[in-house]
């Protein structure tokens, strides 16, 4: 396959619309689709135009960060009501064969000595745990710290609560 003047005009004028190499391969006939970005990378013609392919990119990491922006506040909204709570109810010792869906199945002691048992609360809507141990299992990101004594608040609840 050889390009000829009259091939290559129609290459330009396509390429410059926003056609794919595909449908200009098509509409130029006998030629692949490899030939047209081939040819298009030789007239330098890619760097001039801008593509569909990067329009739809730079949409989609816009939509990306969006998205990102809309999880941040979403996340920190729904555990912010609970921080402002001081008060839980009390512990309501269970074994595993007590649990049920509206229990908290926060785990309290080892699993193998036998004062095992899980804490029992009231658990939240679509959570497994109860308002205080959805706060020990939340750590935000790049906060993360170990919890040496289960009955203390971890500092950075503690200075959550005193912001709210």
């Amino acid at each position: 396959m050889s390009w000829n003047e009259e091939k290559v005009n129609k290459l330009k004028e396509l390429w410059g619309k926003g056609n794919t190499a595909s449908q200009i391969a098509e509409i130029i006939g006998g030629i692949s689709r490899n030939a047209v970005i081939g040819k298009a990378h030789r007239l330098n013609l890619s760097a001039k135009i801008k593509t569909r392919a990067a329009t739809s990119n730079q949409n989609f990491e816009n939509s990306l960060e969006e998205k990102n922006i809309k999880s941040k506040r979403g996340r920190k909204s729904k555990f912010k009501s609970l921080i402002i709570e001081k008060d839980f109810e009390p512990e309501n010792p269970k074994q595993l064969e007590e649990l049920d869906e509206s229990s908290c199945k926060w785990p309290i002691g080892h699993p193998d000595e036998k004062s095992f048992y899980f804490c029992g609360r009231s658990s939240l809507k679509d959570f497994s745990y109860c308002k205080l141990h959805l706060l020990y299992a939340y750590q935000p990101k790049g906060k993360k710290e170990e919890v040496a004594d289960k009955e203390e608040v971890p500092e950075f609840i503690e200075k959550k609560i005193k912001s709210a």
